[in-house]
């Protein structure tokens, strides 16, 4: 597991909560992330999900 880190760990790094982190994973937004049982694994080189939310971050039609 050396190649992962925890929910919490990301959102450390990210700044981000780290419920708003569980819920990138279960909308597969973290490309490599893992569930086991309770947990997710993000892979550690993993970029930080653009926020949609945000007016600049949304696609333009």
């Amino acid at each position: 597991m050396l190649d992962y880190i925890s929910v919490q760990q990301a959102s450390d790094k990210w700044e981000i909560s780290k419920r708003r982190i569980q819920k990138l994973c279960e909308e597969n937004r973290i490309d490599g992330a893992v569930h086991f049982g309770r947990a997710w694994a993000i892979p550690k080189g993993a970029p930080k999900p653009v926020d949609g939310r945000l007016k600049e971050n949304r696609k333009k039609d």
